[in-house]
């Protein structure tokens, strides 16, 4: 099939092949069989290092980028391996995969790229996938620029919330909003005392000390943790929601 060309392509990683791609069953998805290359080591999922082959788990299916109308799905028997440096047995990292998830790293920065022009249900709807997809996708993408940004000097953040489903589902959400630089530092589930205080433990002292300015709306559980963690910033509240009180 012309598909597994394009994978090839697009979507090529050392030491794995492409066997063959197939219609489902009922001919709603594409799945592609993907074996290792003859002779490649597995990769201990713990230190990163290759490491000696112990057995393979049942057959996984990773969600790729839909293509045509159709669901893609990779098909992979993970292997486990006897890792001695790890001393331990344990699953194989594979390059296209993150952990237990089931959606590929490629499907998910997919996502994450089309919930930054859309709403996240509208994201969902248009890929006909869930919320919950959509929500793991931007975590994952978030996590890993969290681990692999500079962050540099902040003097000013703003926390507010967006409503993601019906019942009063929160996310907080806190932007550095410094003159030239806007950008998200950091998403957390409900808009509890408990979920602004991850903020500013993942920011850690050093960055929380330096904060100058911090931007706000009039929500309680907001207001006490600026209170309590950035006592010395000078906090300016948005003036819609002094206006709306």
């Amino acid at each position: 099939m012309e598909l597994l060309t394009i994978l090839n392509r697009c979507h090529r990683f050392r030491g794995f092949v492409y066997q063959h791609a197939r219609f489902s069953p009922d001919k709603k998805s594409i799945e592609v069989a993907v074996r290792p290359r003859k002779g490649s080591a597995a990769i201990c999922s713990r230190c990163h290092q290759p490491a000696t082959g112990y057995d393979q788990l049942a057959e996984r299916r990773f969600e790729f980028i839909p293509l045509w109308g159709f669901f893609i799905f990779l098909l992979y028997a993970m292997r486990r391996v006897d890792c001695r440096r790890c001393g331990a047995v344990i699953v194989e990292e594979v390059p296209w995969g993150d952990g237990k998830r089931t959606l590929t790293k490629a499907y998910m920065l997919f996502l994450a790229r089309w919930a930054r022009r859309l709403s996240w249900q509208e994201t969902a709807e248009a890929f006909r996938t869930s919320w919950d997809k959509v929500f793991d996708a931007v975590e994952h993408v978030v996590t890993w620029g969290l681990e692999h940004r500079t962050l540099g000097q902040i003097d000013a953040i703003g926390v507010d919330e967006i409503q993601y489903a019906k019942g009063h589902k929160y996310l907080t959400l806190v932007y550095q909003i410094d003159l030239g630089i806007t950008r998200l530092l950091w998403v957390g589930k409900e808009r509890t005392i408990q979920s602004f205080q991850g903020f500013f433990t993942t920011m850690g002292e050093e960055i929380v000390s330096n904060i100058v300015f911090v931007c706000s709306d009039m929500w309680e559980p907001y207001l006490k943790v600026i209170r309590e963690r950035c006592s010395e910033a000078l906090h300016i509240l948005d003036r819609f929601h002094i206006v709306a009180k």
